[in-house]
């Protein structure tokens, strides 16, 4: 059941003053009673994890990877991202805000929830780059942070993408449609369509060719999202920045006290691995408590979404129940309430 919060007052980057409002839900056992994991959307995704519907079944639930029965899930919806339905929520005055802002909102959340300490936080994509960023503007939050197929820099790249996204966005006839069929080519990796539609050109039965297929992902997106949503979402990936302006990410990244899980994808072109690699590498040298997994897969960025076992092969030993067990001995309390 969607819950609501409203953040009054808040500054954004830009200087403007607005009451935030957005919504959250909680999954397995009630605030308080648990470790926390927060789980973060990525751009077109909600606060539906698990459950009916839920967009990550396949890894959290009742006996599954993160296991219902013995954590808190906590998923907040991104302000603005306009699944609570209500279009006074939706942020019109995107580029006002930047992924830090995002943050900001998320801690001033959690302190209304009255929760100090949360026992990790996993999220892909852009909710991975937020996990970045809420990790770095709060160094002591989490024992975990697992940042999946993801970066805590906008890369060029990624931006020069995004650029591309916001002009069919603003220039468009049919924007959330065209924005989405242009999105897919990078989120799949040429061997991923060619793998799924061979060199077949016309639809045959109940198979697409690669030109439905992409036309029915632009058609879905349009059904249940909104334009002002999807223009704020690619708008706060070009600002991630875990520096906060200094340019220097690694000392950012240093402090902060939890573990870093890194989780790359081999064939992603639109968070590169070898972006991850270094950042691996070069983080290692001056923290101790990091480590890095890679998916092996050929469907690209969108393997994070699709390769759920070997994602449950990596995070299986952060959420099993006996290394809880062991790390609340080791604790008076690893969740604040």
């Amino acid at each position: 059941m969607l819950k609501k919060l409203k953040i009054k007052g808040f500054e954004n980057s830009a200087g403007t003053i607005q009451d935030i409002r957005f919504s959250y839900e909680v999954f397995g056992q009630a605030l308080g009673e648990a470790p926390i994991i927060l789980v973060n959307h990525a751009l077109s995704g909600n606060s539906k994890v698990t459950g009916t519907g839920g967009w990550w079944n396949s890894l959290i639930g009742e006996g599954k990877t993160i296991d219902t029965l013995q954590y808190t899930i906590l998923a907040f919806n991104m302000p603005g991202n306009g699944y609570d339905g209500d279009p006074t929520h939706l942020l019109h005055n995107y580029k006002e805000f930047t992924l830090r802002d995002i943050a900001k909102i998320y801690a001033a959340a959690l302190e209304q929830l009255d929760i100090s300490s949360l026992y990790a936080g996993i999220g892909g994509s852009i909710g991975g780059a937020l996990l970045w960023e809420l990790a770095a503007l709060k160094p002591q939050l989490f024992q975990n942070i697992i940042p999946v197929a993801t970066d805590y820099k906008a890369t060029q790249w990624l931006r020069a993408l995004c650029k591309v996204q916001d002009q069919i966005l603003n220039n468009s006839a049919e924007p959330l449609k065209d924005a989405r069929m242009h999105a897919m080519t990078f989120y799949r990796s040429p061997q991923s369509l060619e793998a799924k539609f061979g060199s077949g050109i016309q639809a045959t039965g109940d198979n697409w060719n690669v030109e439905g297929w992409l036309e029915y992902h632009g058609q879905k997106l349009e059904e249940r999202f909104q334009l002002a949503s999807y223009k704020l979402m690619n708008h706060l990936l070009t600002t991630v920045d875990i520096s906060n302006g200094s340019g220097d990410q690694l000392f950012a990244a240093s402090e902060i006290e939890g573990t870093i899980h890194i989780v790359t994808v081999d064939s992603d072109r639109f968070y590169l691995p070898e972006d991850n690699w270094d950042t691996y590498v070069n983080l290692s040298l001056i923290k101790n408590n990091i480590s890095i997994h890679e998916i092996k897969s050929i469907h690209g960025h969108d393997a994070f979404l699709i390769e759920f076992g070997q994602l449950a092969g990596f995070l299986g030993p952060i959420f099993n129940s006996k290394h809880i067990q062991d790390d609340t001995s080791k604790r008076s309390a690893i969740w604040g309430r």
